[in-house]
């Protein structure tokens, strides 16, 4: 299921925000610009001396606790690393230099940096730094810091900050003790690069010289941080507990008025999805993102919501889908021929699933711009054409003279019949035969044996049926259960056939596409669980790259979700504009929320009058 923090990807503060130009507090010449943020195309909506973020309350108080849950185990706090299963939210104590927004798509603000400068072609960047910031135990954050922080994920960050740091990033220099330049390598574009730059994790040089820890290694001991939270305890695999920084160096940043309210949050693990609900039933915890439509269609009838205790809310949703979807392992040889996978996916039946499973409060995923102006739909339009022509003879059949691929629908039977037809004429032309047995066979007598892994028990019903219609059509189909830190280890080394996973863009893309889709990251980023790869994908990312207005970049990435759709590598699944959430009726929210952000960790804030009526009333 979805996770119950994918909302805060936000947070995480990596390198995915990407911009240009706009919105400058002064300009020194016309060939340098000095601004405190940076847009892709357009203006800022902030302006330099802007109060607040427009989505927050100023005035909310900061206090209480907030507690959410966390599915399996964890054994380490270091988000950094390939090694071992790291906490949620342990990236929460690293800042960076600029700061996205909720409310705008393509734009990020100073935070550790003042200001930035960078000439128009954006072939550097440099960082002018807060001298106020610092870090958790109250040393300075300098530009030594920024330095070091580049170059240990260079050297030894995860493949996927390696692969985009390495390739755009020529050198990171300290200017002075709050003053550090990136230069960037020519003949790439520059559009995001100092967006690239500013949104690294910033770590103490200091802090690892002093305790000789390895980047490399899994650690329940975090790294020095610079965020408004530190660890104040942890469980292993049972709870782990973040307390507000009273001396946070920037609690009082325009940036930051609003924000990071509870003086705790804790999080509490459970083994698997019902076992967790119980948990929130019980009180154990008090804030849930409810991603079972079964739950939240029958199960909210217990004590603490009849009494009033609790509340089921639907707050908008207007952040993109999150791709979710049954990912094909394009290294596995059976799955090279499209028709195979068209097949495989002909037999999940949504429609079945919605009615039965989901109480219909599910739409269909079928763009990986889903829920957003970016899908490609019906023909392509004139400015798609322009991008897609020059590279006609990479692309998959159709993707010129056809409309986007959508996925197949079914009828309300389980299994639909129209389909089962024609993904048994699929496997015969692609040589996988029908057996005495029943089963699909090739040449050499192989059958055609998918295995989906699982790790959580609620996915159970929506796997079960999928899997019983692939048997049927001869597809030696079997559900495989296997807990988290299996499906951790079998993820990182590609040893699966078929898993749900997501595909996350945004709606500035830029290089971070090549991270899920690009050819260099097929054999080993974790991101690209598909292995997909095609040269015709790799000049539209290129072109996405390259965009120099919102229309040209808007025409492109319609055209790259055309040739993703065809290429068939999933078997999207479902999504939905609202949030489901529930939560003990002691938190609250500002009126009008951000189109990008639910933000319960970030802007909400704890009502102490109403935690008291809550406790005087026997809810905890």
């Amino acid at each position: 299921m979805t996770s119950p923090f994918d909302e805060l990807g936000r947070l995480a503060r990596t390198a995915a925000m990407v911009g240009l130009v706009a919105g400058s507090m002064a300009t020194a010449n016309a060939e340098t610009i000095i601004s405190h943020g940076i847009s892709t195309f357009g203006e800022l909506r902030y302006t330099a001396d802007f109060p607040h973020l427009d989505y927050v309350n100023p005035d909310a108080p900061k206090g209480g606790e907030i507690s959410v849950w966390g599915f399996g185990s964890f054994d380490s706090m270091h988000p950094y690393t390939t090694k071992g299963r790291a906490g949620q939210l342990s990236s929460i104590f690293f800042e960076s230099l600029l700061e996205g927004t909720a409310d705008e798509a393509d734009a990020v603000y100073g935070l550790v940096a003042e200001s930035l400068e960078y000439p128009a072609d954006r072939s550097h960047v440099i960082f002018n730094m807060r001298p106020e910031a610092r870090f958790s135990d109250g040393s300075p954050l300098t530009a030594a810091d920024v330095v070091f922080s580049y170059e240990t994920l260079r050297d030894k960050g995860l493949p996927s900050f390696r692969a985009v740091i390495q390739k755009q990033i020529e050198s990171a220099e300290a200017l002075g003790p709050h003053r550090v330049k990136f230069t960037f390598k020519s003949g790439i574009p520059t559009r995001d690069l100092p967006q690239t730059a500013g949104g690294l994790p910033i770590f103490s040089k200091a802090w690892y010289e002093a305790t000789g820890a390895d980047f490399e290694d899994s650690t329940l001991t975090p790294g020095l941080g610079s965020g408004p939270y530190v660890l104040d305890s942890l469980d292993v695999g049972q709870q782990i507990v973040y307390r507000r920084n009273p001396d946070y160096w920037g609690k009082d940043l325009p940036i930051n008025r609003g924000r990071h309210n509870f003086d705790r949050i804790r999080i509490e693990y459970f083994a698997d999805y019902n076992s967790a609900f119980e948990g929130f039933k019980a009180g154990t915890y008090t804030y849930r993102t409810e991603a079972s439509s079964k739950i939240w269609a029958t199960g909210y009838d217990f004590p603490a919501i009849e009494k009033g205790w609790a509340v089921k809310d639907t707050p908008p949703d207007g952040t993109l889908a999150s791709g979710q979807s049954f990912i094909f392992n394009l290294r596995r040889e059976k799955f090279q021929d499209i028709r195979v996978r068209e097949a495989i996916g002909m037999m999940f039946n949504f429609e079945w699933s919605n009615k039965t499973l989901f109480y219909g409060i599910y739409a269909r995923i079928n763009s990986f711009w889903e829920n957003s102006y970016l899908k490609a739909s019906g023909q392509p339009d004139d400015g798609e054409l322009a991008v897609l022509r020059p590279i006609a003879g990479l692309l998959p059949d159709g993707v010129l003279d056809s409309g986007a691929v959508m996925a197949p629908t079914s009828s309300e039977r389980q299994l639909d019949r129209r389909n089962l037809r024609r993904a048994s004429a699929l496997l015969d032309g692609a040589g996988w035969q029908v057996g005495d047995d029943g089963m699909r066979r090739n040449d050499a007598g192989e059958t055609l044996k998918v295995e989906i892994l699982n790790d959580s028990q609620a996915f159970d019903r929506v796997i079960n049926p999928y899997v019983e219609n692939l048997r049927a059509l001869g597809v030696d189909a079997v559900h495989t259960r296997i807990d988290n830190a299996q499906m951790t280890e079998r993820e990182r080394n590609f040893d699966f056939d078929m898993v749900t996973g997501n595909f996350r863009t945004s709606l500035t893309p830029g290089a971070e596409l090549e991270q899920y889709f690009g050819s260099q990251s097929a054999e080993f980023s974790i991101f690209n669980l598909a292995g997909y790869g095609s040269e015709a994908a790799d000049k539209l990312i290129e072109t996405v790259k390259a965009a120099e207005t919102r229309d040209a970049l808007d025409e492109s990435i319609r055209a790259l979700d055309r040739v993703l759709r065809a290429e068939k590598f999933w078997v999207p699944q479902w999504f939905r504009n609202i949030h489901t959430v529930a939560y003990y009726d002691m938190y609250r929210y500002p009126d009008t929320l951000p189109p990008y952000a639910l933000g319960t960790l970030d802007f909400w804030w704890f009502d102490q009058q109403a935690h008291d009526r809550l406790k005087a009333a026997g809810a905890f």
